[in-house]
């Protein structure tokens, strides 16, 4: 659906993007992120139009952004980090005004019935959006990208500012909404980037450091050698009997858990052992990061690693960072 290829922009002497290669696939959501300045907000506003690339092409539903510039934004719904409303105006007449702006030829009162009912905000149509709630008003926002009816959203930062119960409300308008979009999330929070996005791609410097699915980067960037358990027996016991199994490397008790050097496919071997030697697990893991841990092992001061690519992609490579 969405194609990036060799993308930069320089404004002036500093390369805000760097040379961006990436595919979003029709009907996938994507989380894009980033420490500030990564080039998240400039690479958005290439794909959307609003601004230009310094090199490179952008192609959407296979229609280059430059080449077919209107097609190409009649494709797309965007949500800025401010939402662009009015304040003045109720939430009926703002929807109606964006409806008439973009010259939607759809039937106007069930088009804009229908996009209120999916992001729940019918019942505050008479009501002016200066009055609303921040989450109501990020709500209006979505709606207006959705007027139209395009095929790719393009979030950037939609629960930013919202209390812990809005962002639980608009997670969950996003989640419909990806039922029939393509969808490009730019978040901070990142265990929300881990609950909605299929696919992760991190860049920093305007450069790719990670792109995989939250799950596989957490395995294989995170201790994918390791195994966390709590059991319950004589310690000294337990030990031996984790050590005696067959590839087990090491095994360290701290802090009430034992952290064992092996591969997460020993886990039932283990747990054999553990029985055997008459202790009792209460709990079991894989030792892998967070999305957190990843993002800051890769952005970070500490980052070690350059490109981290999904496993249909070529043999990973290194090279510097830059923070």
């Amino acid at each position: 659906m969405i194609e990036v290829k060799n993308l930069t922009k320089r404004f002036g002497k500093k390369v805000a993007v760097d040379n961006l290669s990436f595919n979003v696939k029709s009907g996938e959501i994507l989380g894009f992120l980033g420490p500030n300045g990564a080039g998240k907000s400039t690479t958005m506003n290439i794909i959307t139009g609003y601004i230009g690339a310094t090199d490179g092409t952008v192609t959407v539903g296979g229609r280059d952004i430059l080449d077919e510039p209107y097609a190409v934004k009649k494709s797309i719904g965007y949500l800025p980090e401010q939402p662009p409303l009015y304040l003045d105006m109720t939430v009926d007449e703002y929807l109606g005004f964006v409806y008439d702006l973009k010259g939607v030829k759809l039937n106007k009162k069930y088009h804009l019935n229908e996009i209120k009912n999916v992001v729940g905000i019918s019942d505050v149509g008479g009501r002016r959006i200066g009055n609303l709630s921040k989450g109501y008003r990020q709500r209006v926002g979505l709606a207006q990208a959705l007027v139209g009816g395009p095929d790719v959203l393009i979030l950037d930062e939609p629960t930013v500012g919202l209390d812990p119960n809005q962002i639980i409300e608009v997670r969950g308008v996003i989640k419909e909404l990806a039922k029939n979009h393509t969808v490009i999330l730019s978040s901070h929070i990142l265990p929300e980037v881990s609950a909605v996005c299929d696919r992760v791609l991190i860049i920093d410097g305007g450069k790719i450091v990670a792109e995989d699915s939250p799950e596989n980067l957490s395995h294989r960037l995170g201790g994918s050698g390791s195994i966390i358990a709590e059991i319950e027996g004589d310690s000294d016991a337990v030990t031996a009997a984790i050590a005696a199994v067959e590839g087990v490397s090491g095994v360290e008790l701290a802090d009430g858990k034992y952290r064992i050097s092996a591969p997460a496919e020993l886990r039932r071997e283990i747990s054999l052992a553990v029985a055997g030697a008459g202790g009792t697990i209460i709990e079991m893991r894989a030792d892998e990061m967070s999305l957190e841990e990843v993002f800051i092992r890769l952005t970070g001061s500490g980052a070690e690693t350059a490109q981290i690519t999904d496993e249909k992609g070529e043999a990973e490579s290194e090279s510097d960072i830059q923070a």
